[in-house]
């Protein structure tokens, strides 16, 4: 198993620096970014608003205790909190939707020129993924936030739950082109821990400034790469 995850890590960063991939690999982050800065440009003040009705009676028992410094910066500091998950769920999401197709192409001409295609996936099934991978990423995200005022159980909830996104984003758009509806669902069953835990490792990347930048595609790799070496033992 772990010469499997390491296999896939080296492969995925040698993916990275062909042409190709430096040449789409700050897409997904970069529009991420111009998105929610576009929205932030706009809501900001709507957004701080609604955040300060919802505290209110967190602020005024701080400005009671001479907290009045945290009272008024908690607002700002909780939106940024916010929207810094979603700008990665969106990057994250614009790789496996728009970027991945391209990603899988690319690794399997030059990888796994001999695996079939058998097209067990479609385009409506990755859209419909990705929606009930965000959809339950946020669900989950946002009952976790009172957990943030334990120290280490917010950042702990946030890496498992960024886990969980990675794994079921990527896992199904690295396999659709080539895996057949059978296939995928035996690689499920006997490698689920090993995605999951993919999706753990990579989780902490998202989370180093810079880096972060190169995340989402890098993610993608892995994943490319980890489950077509599946599919192809498989078949063997």
């Amino acid at each position: 198993m772990i010469s499997d995850l390491a296999r896939a890590f080296i492969d995925a960063a040698r993916s990275l620096l062909h042409p190709k991939m430096l040449a789409i690999v700050l897409w997904p982050m970069v529009l991420s970014l111009v998105l929610w800065g576009v929205l932030a440009w706009f809501f900001w003040d709507n957004w701080i608003n609604l955040l300060g009705h919802w505290l209110q009676p967190a602020q005024e028992f701080l400005s009671q205790h001479d907290f009045v410094w945290l009272a008024n910066g908690m607002t700002v500091v909780l939106l940024v909190l916010l929207v810094m998950p979603l700008a990665l769920t969106t990057a994250l999401f614009i790789a496996a939707v728009m970027v991945m197709p391209m990603m899988v192409r690319h690794v399997a001409s030059r990888d796994y020129p001999e695996l079939e295609r058998r097209h067990g996936g479609t385009f409506a099934g990755s859209i419909w993924n990705a929606l009930i991978a965000i959809g339950v990423f946020c669900g989950l995200w946002l009952l976790s936030l009172p957990f943030w005022l334990l120290a280490g159980l917010g950042a702990l909830f946030s890496l498992l739950l960024t886990a969980y996104l990675n794994q079921r984003l990527f896992r199904y758009d690295a396999l659709a082109e080539h895996a057949s509806r059978e296939e995928f669902q035996l690689i499920l069953e006997q490698s689920g821990a090993q995605l999951y835990l993919l999706g753990m490792l990579l989780a902490l990347l998202h989370f180093v400034p810079v880096i972060n930048l190169l995340s989402p595609v890098y993610t993608g790799l892995v994943y490319i790469h980890y489950g077509l070496g599946q599919l192809k033992r498989l078949r063997a």
